[in-house]
């Protein structure tokens, strides 16, 4: 069984508490254990570093200390939280003073260090590379038998945090919705950034980023778009009538998560699967 160090990051524990319902039982099912980061901390989702720099970093650093502690390289469901935290590893990695320095801070503050030897995964591509599509597609009991749409985001569309994937043009979402039985649908902005962080002091250009990846997606035949991002999601699937309201763009499209989308297909939480086709069948595509 390949064991990791779960990062839940800033939106599943909080907001978004159908991500825990259903990437427990989905990891089990794929051979997956998640070992809880006691006392981890959020990773400053990309706010706190626009104040402070340095803190993020810290809070970050603590976080992989943590990691280490257990003796696991960290995975986490949540787009936002993967990027930021394959930034502060690459910084803290290759500059042995900034390491040096934000050790000093850490050590101080709290007693840990990180030796700067994990590394950081998101679920996507831990699904595709790790476990494999024939060992998903092997397992599956409830075939998506839908058009769907994967939503990267993008915080983890960077050249060395994608894992193998292209950056520019990323496939793993799609091979793997097609692996579940469903059919994937491709879109030009499947990688753009809703502007999660920004939703509080950017209104109104948030809402025209959540609507521009909605409607596109609806207009290229999807029934249901599935986030790689837990605070992507949010937008996504909560702020979907506000962000027609400024636009005018059509965005009444189902949203779930990746690790609903796996459970659902491996065979949990059949109602809630059985109501996701009924709407998918009502208001998408």
């Amino acid at each position: 069984m390949a064991k990791y160090s779960y990062y839940p990051g800033n939106a599943a524990r909080q907001s978004c508490l159908e991500v825990e319902d259903t990437i427990q039982p989905m990891s089990s099912s794929l051979g997956i254990q998640l070992i809880e980061m006691p006392g981890y901390s959020s990773d400053g989702g990309d706010v706190i570093k626009q104040s402070n720099k340095f803190l993020q970093l810290v809070l970050n650093a603590r976080n992989f200390a943590i990691a280490e502690e257990n003796g696991h390289d960290i995975i986490t469901a949540c787009a936002s939280a993967h990027g930021n935290m394959s930034d502060a590893l690459h910084r803290l990695q290759s500059d042995a003073g900034l390491l040096a320095e934000v050790n000093t801070t850490l050590e101080k503050t709290t007693g840990k260090i990180f030796s700067g030897e994990i590394q950081t995964h998101h679920l996507l591509h831990i699904l595709v590379e790790d476990i494999g599509l024939d060992t998903i597609r092997s397992k599956v009991t409830n075939p998506l038998d839908m058009k769907v749409a994967g939503y990267y985001g993008s915080m983890m569309q960077r050249e060395g945090f994608c894992a193998k994937d292209d950056p520019f043009n990323p496939s793993y979402f799609e091979q793997l919705i097609e692996a579940l039985g469903g059919t994937p649908v491709d879109y030009q902005s499947k990688t753009a950034s809703v502007g999660a962080p920004s939703l509080l002091t950017l209104d109104k250009p948030v809402m025209q980023m959540t609507a521009k990846v909605l409607s596109q997606a609806k207009a290229a035949g999807a029934q249901l778009l599935v986030s790689a991002c837990t605070l992507s999601h949010a937008n996504l699937d909560s702020y979907q009538n506000k962000a027609r309201k400024h636009t005018g763009k059509d965005t009444n499209l189902p949203v779930i998560h990746l690790s609903e989308l796996v459970a659902f297909a491996l065979g949990y939480h059949v109602d809630r699967f059985a109501q996701l086709r009924t709407r998918a069948l009502v208001i998408g595509g």
